[in-house]
């Protein structure tokens, strides 16, 4: 019952801006879009669509703005021109006032806010529909910057993500698109995410590891987290000095390298994607700004860091795959990848699929690589798999916003940029340490403890498997342990052949050139 005036805010905002058109657009029950002819008539809406859900959102208030954004990612569902105008939506709100902040700082530390700063300024330098920031004078000098999170923000984002679950689950009963986009999953998503941002301690353990990452890159600083100062409700971190990176003009006046600037954002992401599987996933320009002290001239300074994007193996191997299957034009290697990931229906044609991946993309071969999105690759991969209804794994979707952030940043910055020839030394790399010589002695190191443990045991293992050899019911079992424990010699004896062999190989080529010199 608690939800119900909430939800009629929220239908209200739907009828009055003409959401449902959107909503209901790919719906197919007669009876639903005859219901809500009838609760509008004489309605006149003017505006483009796109325009009227921007509002819309805007109105119902800054989590529906979140969820906007978020949905603005799925371009291989929703209309572009809806994409593109919920892409411009800004969460900018108007601060809250000093005093609550300076009470709120109090109460986390249990302290009155002059014994812990020497100075803080009561005026935010950002603000933001979860929290804001000050900047302040810890006691001793360090500059710091203060996140407080806004008052009450839990109670008011699981109102409103209680209502976004049932309307998903609604949504989802009635449109076929819905439940192939996965609603009620991207909503749990968006959940996780917004409850993740809710903890600043979390935030602070993402920047903690980011930092630890990107150390040694010399590409891009991230705060330090002050730890003795980090609540769930505040953070305190370093102060970062810098320029933001949409003020070009500012920066190429100061001396950096406007294109190397560009090339250096994509190796950092690249970094972060296959190298590390953890990228940040909110690399808009507001949190991106450039340093131009002198220690750390030119370098890029990472803010925010509620949203962390995370990839496991698996979905490294099918980003690197696909990528480099799409640039060999092996439209054939993308659908194999697709269907061994179980994500395509059994009932598909498989060569009918591999001639709509080339239909799409083979155009985009017309143009020099410098101009080819890797970001607008995996777009177009998506909403050709929506004809085939292949699932789009939510995983990928960050990835894909972040990766489409990136490219419009480094093309902004430098639009010569050629993004292929920046990321194709990261993916053989990749293919090289997971298929290669490499990577098998990197897994063999891996393992190595585990065989250490395992083999001293294997001779009393089989002495008790043949002890109990004459028990009733246990015939079955013992063949299918001896059968594995076969399997399992032939297995390291193969490994250690191959190891003997390539030392043996090494060995012998070192005396060869010794005694020929």
């Amino acid at each position: 019952m608690r939800h119900y005036g909430r939800l009629v805010t929220i239908v209200v905002t739907v009828l009055r801006f003409g959401l449902d058109e959107v909503a209901l657009s790919s719906f197919r029950q007669r009876w639903v879009r005859a219901l809500v002819r009838i609760a509008t008539i004489g309605r006149r809406l003017d505006a483009p669509r796109g325009e009227r859900l921007r509002r819309g959102l805007e109105r119902l208030g800054p989590i529906f703005v979140k969820f906007g954004q978020m949905m603005s990612t799925r371009r291989d569902v929703i209309p572009r021109d809806v994409a593109d105008e919920l892409a411009s939506l800004q969460d900018n709100v108007p601060p809250f006032p000093a005093a609550v902040s300076r009470a709120l700082v109090e109460k986390a530390f249990g302290r009155r806010i002059d014994e812990v700063f020497e100075s803080f300024d009561a005026e935010p330098v950002a603000s933001a529909s979860i929290a804001q920031v000050h900047f302040a004078v810890l006691r001793g000098g360090r500059e710091v910057a203060v996140k407080v999170l806004r008052p009450r923000m839990l109670d008011i984002i699981d109102q409103d993500l209680a209502l976004l679950h049932l309307l998903a689950r609604w949504v989802e009963r009635l449109s076929a698109d819905a439940r192939r986009l996965k609603l009620r999953e991207v909503v749990a998503e968006f959940d996780g995410h917004l409850h993740d941002e809710l903890d600043l301690v979390r935030e602070a353990a993402n920047a903690s590891q980011l930092r630890t990452n990107m150390d040694g890159l010399n590409l891009v600083l991230v705060p330090e987290m002050v730890w003795a100062l980090c609540t769930p409700g505040v953070l305190v971190m370093e102060r970062m000095k810098g320029v933001p990176i949409s003020q070009i003009e500012r920066i190429g006046a100061a001396g950096v390298d406007i294109k190397k600037l560009a090339r250096d954002g994509v190796t950092i992401f690249f970094n972060q994607v296959f190298r590390d599987g953890f990228f940040h996933g909110d690399m808009h320009p507001g949190n991106i700004q450039v340093s131009l002290e002198p220690r750390t001239f030119g370098r890029y300074i990472a803010l925010d860091f509620g949203i962390v994007g995370t990839l496991s193996e698996s979905d490294k191997e099918y980003l690197a795959y696909n990528l480099l299957a799409f640039f060999r034009r092996d439209y054939r290697r993308v659908v194999e990848l697709h269907v061994e990931a179980g994500w395509v229906p059994p009932d598909v044609r498989v060569d009918a699929l591999e001639a709509a991946i080339r239909t799409v993309c083979e155009p985009m071969f017309d143009r020099p690589l410098r101009e080819i999105s890797l970001g607008q690759v995996l777009l177009r991969l998506f909403q050709t798999s929506r004809r085939f209804n292949v699932e789009v794994q939510p995983q990928l979707v960050l990835l894909q916003k972040t990766l489409l952030n990136v490219e419009g940043l480094g093309r902004e910055l430098d639009p010569e940029l050629d993004l292929w020839t920046t990321a194709k030394p990261f993916l053989e790399r990749w293919m090289n340490d997971q298929v290669g010589l490499r990577g098998l002695l990197r897994r063999m190191e891996r393992e190595a403890p585990a065989y250490s443990k395992m083999l001293p045991q294997l001779p009393r293992l089989l002495h008790r498997a043949l002890q109990r050899q004459g028990e009733p019911g246990e015939s079955a079992a013992l063949l299918a342990l001896l059968a594995e424990q076969r399997r399992t010699n032939r297995l390291l004896q193969a490994v250690l052949w191959a190891l003997a062999g390539f030392v043996g190989g090494v060995l012998l080529t070192r005396f060869f050139f010794t005694w020929a010199g």
